[in-house]
């Protein structure tokens, strides 16, 4: 039986964090489909497992504990599966690298494709989406990350925040070729780094199978077809 329960659409995206750290933990999960989401979003909130807008919906089986949005998942992940740092400082930037991705994801579909693309409308956000890169570059850089080894936040082996950091960049840039290369351009070390964590055997595992299960496909719906229009 899986240790936990997963409701989110069959896209990467936002899911794709909770996906990533389960699958680096070594734990196993059970994706729900589009109809079973759509039943459990039509409930009232008191009737759900907990109460929430949209998915990532995660429930560990054990526990009986529901939790929703991707960040809270995630502290809630790193908390249970020993994959924050000890130090409260460090606990509080691995959480700030959690919600800096967040707020990423937002940006690239225009707050969820409340609006669609245009060529002008992306050629004022690629300098600000290279803003973001260089802020992962000055965080690792900072704590010593180095091209050939090291970690974001500079602890002994890799933690949530690396896990993130991995999952956000290596998502988009494996479908985007115009991210990767600015990746390479804004921020070498995180896109080493995000190379070195996606060869580890579990997430390589995971991109694999993802890859195969939603073929290209990113967000999703009219926002990813505006998003690739200008992106090409």
């Amino acid at each position: 039986m899986a240790d936990f329960d997963l409701y989110y659409w069959p896209v990467p995206f936002r899911g794709q964090f909770v996906r990533g750290i389960l699958a680096y933990a070594g734990k196993s999960w059970k994706e729900h489909d589009s109809d079973e989401i759509g039943e459990l979003m039509a409930r009232p909130p008191a009737s759900q497992p907990v109460p929430f807008m949209g998915p990532p919906v995660l429930i560990e089986k054990a526990a009986k504990f529901a939790i929703a949005e991707m960040p809270a998942i995630s502290l809630y992940l790193g908390e249970k599966l020993e994959l924050l740092p000890s130090s409260s400082e460090d606990r509080a930037r691995s959480m700030k690298v959690v919600n800096d991705a967040n707020d990423v994801l937002d940006e690239l579909t225009l707050d969820g494709g409340r609006e669609m693309w245009t060529t002008d409308k992306w050629r004022e956000f690629v300098p600000r989406l290279g803003r973001w890169m260089e802020i992962w570059e000055a965080t690792g850089s900072a704590n010593g990350l180095r091209e050939a080894s090291g970690t974001l936040l500079g602890s002994e082996k890799p933690e949530l925040a690396d896990i993130v950091t991995a999952v956000l960049w290596s998502t988009m840039a494996d479908r985007f070729g115009v991210i990767a290369a600015l990746l390479a351009q804004n921020a070498p070390r995180v896109a080493a780094l995000t190379r070195r964590m996606q060869a580890t055997p579990e997430l390589a595992r995971l991109a694999e199978e993802s890859r195969r299960k939603f073929g290209d496909t990113y967000c999703g719906g009219e926002i990813e077809k505006s998003l690739r229009a200008v992106a090409a």
